[in-house]
């Protein structure tokens, strides 16, 4: 607790480029970048999977990665083939981190609609396209939702490795704060990321509740 007090009520944690806000601000560019384009790459392509039944193998594939996946060393490797400067050695590992519980999810979600549904949906007359979109999606936005919130909690808790190749974020806490013995930084970056990683929580769910009908939430 004392840690918590020192890292918290020093005022200079609070102002100038090394500063917790500087640093949240930070960590959420990282997140977000990787996440958007994460999202942009596997929900599409798990609702055309989820759709077509074509490709599943990919689904496959990419649950195994996220269970075998070691997101630092991935880190290392870009490191190593397109050295530090930029953003990418941290984007590209958070993304491929990023990709797998959104296309899992998102495939899973429309697998999982019942079949007279489909054909019902058929059977008025609509094409498959519009299945998809105006039947197939909203009935599987929960899981589709699901997914994108896993993937948004592992992404921010994993940016901290962003301090890793001298970027910013709250990692630079974690780090900066074992190189120098500062525990009391240590604790409260992670206590920070932890706290980023609730209120990311905290907004999906809220987000669910508004865009999720009641009768879908009943139902799953």
């Amino acid at each position: 607790m004392n840690w918590l007090i020192d890292f918290f009520g020093n005022a200079d944690n609070w102002s100038g480029p090394d500063g917790i806000p500087v640093r949240i601000l930070e960590h959420l560019e990282f997140s977000a970048a990787a996440f958007l384009i994460a999202a942009v790459i596997a929900v599409p392509l798990g609702l055309l999977i989820g759709h077509t039944g074509r490709g599943a193998f990919l689904v496959v594939v990419s649950a195994n990665t996220a269970r075998a996946l070691p997101t630092l060393g991935l880190l290392v490797l870009v490191v190593l083939l397109i050295g530090v400067g930029t953003v990418l050695p941290v984007l590209i590992p958070l993304i491929v981190l990023a990709i797998p519980p959104i296309l899992v999810n998102t495939y899973e979600g429309v697998r999982g609609i019942d079949a007279d549904l489909r054909d019902a949906a058929y059977g008025m007359g609509l094409r498959g396209h519009q299945v998809l979109f105006q039947v197939l999606t909203p009935s599987a936005l929960p899981l589709i939702l699901l997914g994108l919130r896993l993937s948004a909690i592992q992404v921010v808790s994993t940016a901290t490795v962003a301090a890793f190749v001298g970027l910013g974020g709250l990692g630079r806490f974690i780090i900066d704060g074992l190189a120098t013995k500062a525990y009391s930084d240590v604790i409260g970056g992670a206590v920070l990321i932890a706290l980023l990683a609730l209120a990311v929580q905290l907004g999906f769910t809220l987000l669910n509740r508004a865009v999720v009908s009641p009768g879908v939430r009943q139902v799953r």
